[in-house]
């Protein structure tokens, strides 16, 4: 008998275990079927913002081949919730009433916007809530934001935004993490009123320091974004339409300052989606806990993947316990990582080596024009005390050193944190080559220059690319999202791919983020030129 696996989510990580996973299904080994809460098969969650503003259309978001896993005899029910897992009967229930045996069950719930707390939005406590079963209503239930206020996680929250970004409504993104920098410079290129909300003194303050977010603040208002900093939400207030209905009119800080606008995009975090779990009786915290194999603390049946997986090895018999540390990355790299890992795991059952992230993944900011990269711990500053510290046989451990460069006039910052001279963190602004220098460096655990300031050459005016030989190098990654290096581009290129899009569908290269097309592009060049 194959073994029934059933997958619970079926975005864009789930879709990659999926694929992963087509050899077993094609050769009887394993039964598996897909439930998706949306009525649409997998998608580019990562570029709903580009869809949002219309820089790109529906079909560019297609990343899997549903007819080729359901040809291959996977099972895949979209608009479907799975509402309860019965652990003991080894079984999921559908919203449908249809119940689900499972040998192994695969959790690939993704996550769900954070809802603030405003007056005039109502905000509910889902952690041990049973999921509805009505799958439309996963993240609506009980609490349906007004009209005029939306998040941004699926295709009808991007074709809310497509509309008022169409209409040449104004709108007002509360919050200026990664995702609401992102869809405010899209918005504003593509020509809508946008203004960023946000309580702290500078944007993506989780992962850049007060240089960096001060230098794409400015750059974002030379792009026509609103920056307003130093503002705490604390109320919505709504104006009644003719047929009595009522929609977003403004957005009112503690402060006093009311913002008016016609479209509330709310940008204010991601939680894990853990009820399903909770209720299951499975140890959850910032996600579904699993240990280094993705396999669940309380289940050895059941495994997590993706934005709902925390990954955190199981504390011993008797050890202290408390709130683990860490949480779900929240980047699709890993994601997939993950997905890729276990599919194999699933198929031959082969030993191999723990699954381990390595700390400080790369955040990049995709926006045309306004280039930022960040990587590691960067909130030490140049002049904090030195952190070396003297050891009982009178050796030294060093303390971390920063090197700091900024022009805020042209938008361009670079900080870069080093331990012994190892590079440990960095930033960089408005400087894409360096940013790519830097995250090479990052990757490989490499030392940097003694003079730091000549990796500031690559963004120099006589920069030449066959000067920078290191980012050529076939092991330097060029996709992060997908892990694809140099050597496999330029592999792939021998064998007749030679544009960015064949690229793409060859190795997956740039079919993450699409922040790495630029670079793909420079590798392509490097390695068709004449010798």
């Amino acid at each position: 008998m194959p073994e029934r696996v059933v997958l619970v989510g079926y975005g864009p990580v789930g879709a990659r275990f999926v694929e992963e996973l087509l050899p077993a299904v094609r050769a009887g080994t394993i039964a598996l079927t897909v439930v998706g809460a949306e009525t649409s098969d997998a998608y580019n969650r990562v570029l709903i913002a580009e869809f949002a503003v219309g820089h790109t259309d529906r079909e560019s978001l297609e990343i899997t081949d549903p007819d080729e896993a359901r040809d291959a005899g996977v099972r895949i029910l979209t608009g479907t919730i799975v509402t309860a897992i019965n652990r003991t009967r080894h079984t999921v229930t559908l919203g449908t009433g249809e119940d689900l045996p499972y040998d192994r069950l695969v959790l690939a719930t993704g996550a769900r916007a954070n809802v603030p707390t405003l007056d005039g939005v109502t905000r509910v406590r889902r952690d041990r809530m049973r999921p509805a079963a009505d799958a439309s209503a996963l993240d609506s239930a009980e609490a349906p934001l007004p009209s005029g206020v939306t998040a941004l996680r699926d295709l009808a929250d991007a074709r809310t935004v497509l509309a008022a970004v169409r209409s040449g409504q104004r709108i007002v993104v509360l919050g200026a993490g990664v995702l609401g920098m992102e869809i405010a410079l899209a918005a504003a290129r593509a020509g809508a009123q946008t203004c960023v909300v946000y309580h702290g003194d500078s944007p993506m303050a989780r992962s850049l320091d007060r240089g960096a977010g001060a230098t794409l603040a400015r750059s974002a208002r030379q792009a026509g974004v609103a920056m307003i900093d130093h503002s705490r939400a604390e109320s919505v207030l709504f104006r009644v339409d003719g047929d009595g209905v009522s929609h977003f009119d403004a957005l009112i800080c503690a402060d006093g300052k009311q913002i008016n606008g016609d479209l509330l995009l709310l940008s204010c975090g991601v939680g894990a989606r853990t009820e399903l779990a909770a209720i299951a009786g499975l140890d959850v915290s910032t996600g579904i806990l699993v240990d280094d194999s993705l396999q669940s603390w309380a289940d050895p049946r059941i495994f997590a993947i993706g934005d709902c997986a925390h990954v955190m090895s199981r504390p011993h018999d008797g050890a202290a316990t408390g709130t683990p540390p860490g949480a779900p990355s929240g980047l699709i790299g890993p994601g997939w990582r993950q997905a890729d890992w276990l599919a194999s795991r699933f198929r031959d059952e082969a030993s191999r080596e723990p699954l381990v992230e390595r700390a400080g993944s790369v955040v990049m900011l995709k926006a045309e024009g306004v280039d930022v990269t960040a990587a590691g711990d960067v909130r030490r500053e140049p002049w904090d005390s030195d952190d070396s510290r003297v050891h009982a046989d009178g050796c030294a451990t060093p303390g971390p050193s920063v090197a700091q460069w900024a022009d805020p006039e042209h938008g361009r910052y670079v900080k870069m944190v080093t331990v012994a001279g190892i590079l440990t963190g960095f930033v960089c602004v408005g400087m894409p080559r360096t940013a790519a220098e830097l995250t090479l460096l990052f990757e490989r655990g490499s030392e940097l220059p003694a003079d730091r300031s000549v990796l500031l050459r690559f963004d120099g005016p006589d920069y030449e690319p066959t000067s920078g030989a290191d980012a050529f190098a076939l092991d330097a990654t060029v996709c992060w999202c997908n892990g694809v290096t140099v050597g496999a581009i330029a592999g792939s290129a021998d064998e007749g791919n030679t544009t960015v899009a064949c690229i793409g569908a060859a190795t997956r290269a740039g079919t993450g983020c699409g922040g790495c097309k630029g670079r793909i592009g420079e590798v392509l060049e490097r390695f068709s030129a004449p010798v």
